[in-house]
């Protein structure tokens, strides 16, 4: 499934540009702009659901701070359990 245009201009467009973080040259994107625009947050986990719904999973996992943000709430919408996994320290 693709998103349409609108959808995609939603989403980049609450994505926050970070320029030269964490250093020169690099532009970081921060994305956790879009936890506080609950149409950007719908529109993507919609976007997801749809996405993996006709899968035949048993469990969605997510890597660390933002992976469990997202991936536990899409393993909540597709009925199935959630396994956070921590980055090696």
């Amino acid at each position: 499934m693709q998103l349409s245009a609108t959808e995609r201009k939603i989403i980049e467009g609450s994505i926050r540009d970070i320029p030269d973080f964490p250093k020169p040259g690099i532009v970081f994107k921060d994305i956790t702009t879009i936890l506080n625009n609950a149409e950007a947050y719908g529109v993507l986990m919609n976007h997801l659901y749809q996405r993996y719904k006709e899968y035949n999973l048993d469990y969605i996992a997510g890597i660390d701070a933002r992976g469990f943000i997202f991936g536990a709430a899409l393993a909540q919408m597709l009925g199935l359990g959630f396994v956070p996994i921590r980055k090696k320290r």
